[in-house]
């Protein structure tokens, strides 16, 4: 989901699209963020699959379908479905939001604040999820929720880091053509890395 912080990870199979003010106010809802990340984390879906799973009237889901499509973050799939009864899925791109966009902007401030709130709510909600679910011993033992607290660092360093990241992060990217292995499954890398204002001790 335009769910990336500002440094994503580039894939040479997606093009990059960079979220700019009108598209950042067609995104910034609560439910049309949901509803993005489920088709961008499970795949196509039906309006009616949506709001079973979102516990959300089915009109609803449809006017907020048809509103993300119109602002070009997802699509129809064709020759599937029913008039009736339309799929859904997720524009195949690599998003990338720039806070520093609208610093100067006050019209797109309150989209902004609502979608930096719902995408970090996201990012907790999964972690909460993983560490809830019953997991086998194989998998328990890879995942991690990791903090690092030691770092000073300045802004053209905190940079480099981000980027050798996202680099790292794109050499264990399959290409969408790559067929997965049996034994794998979807995995999700949550990355934050940001300063801290220091505070006296007095």
């Amino acid at each position: 989901m335009p769910d990336e912080p500002e440094c994503v990870p580039q894939s040479a199979a997606k093009p990059t699209r960079r979220i700019d003010a009108r598209s950042l106010r067609g995104l910034a809802h609560p439910l049309r963020m949901k509803i993005f990340e489920l088709l961008s984390l499970d795949g196509p879906a039906t309006a009616t699959g949506l709001s079973e799973r979102l516990g959300a009237n089915t009109g609803t889901v449809s006017w907020h379908l048809r509103h993300l499509a119109e602002h070009g973050f997802i699509e129809e799939e064709t020759g599937r479905g029913t008039k009736r009864e339309r799929w859904w899925r997720r524009v195949s791109a690599t998003y990338v939001l720039k806070s520093a966009d609208f610093h100067d902007d006050p019209d797109t401030r309150g989209a902004l604040s609502v979608y930096m709130h719902e995408l970090v709510q996201q990012y907790f909600s999964r972690v909460t999820d993983y560490l809830s679910e019953d997991w086998d011993e194989e998998w328990r033992n890879v995942g991690t929720v990791s903090d690092w607290r030691d770092l000073r660092m300045t802004p053209h360093q905190l940079a480099a880091l981000n980027a050798e990241l996202m680099a790292v992060l794109a050499r264990h990217t399959p290409a969408p053509d790559v067929e997965p292995d049996p034994e794998s499954l979807p995995v999700v890398v949550q990355l934050q890395s940001f300063p801290r204002k220091e505070r006296g001790t007095a």
